[in-house]
């Protein structure tokens, strides 16, 4: 993909506010490119230091990160239980409430 898809990323995601969500495959579609999610994933492994609030996008089932990413899954769950992002019991994020629309 070419840089102009790695700033339409970025500019999606500088525009997630506090207490909500998007999934990786939503981004794509926002950036269009909806068969693009593991490309948004690469994209956004690359987006340190750049002042993104990274923690707001996770998988498409409600899952957090899997890794070390913004210290861990429990580091993001508490950032993002901070925002009043909605979870449910399984651990997953409800994103009937807490997914943002992109508008």
């Amino acid at each position: 993909m070419k840089d102009g898809f790695n700033k339409t990323v970025y500019d999606i995601v500088s525009r997630i506010p506090a207490g909500k969500v998007v999934t990786y495959g939503q981004i794509a579609m926002m950036a269009g490119s909806p068969r693009a999610s593991r490309i948004v994933g690469a994209v956004m492994a690359r987006a340190e230091g750049l002042s993104l609030p990274c923690h707001r996008v996770i998988y498409g089932d409600g899952s957090l990160c899997k890794g070390e990413e913004f210290g861990g899954k429990m580091t993001q769950r508490n950032m993002l239980e901070a925002e009043g992002v909605v979870f449910k019991p399984d651990g997953k994020v409800d994103l009937r409430r807490s997914r943002w629309s992109g508008k």
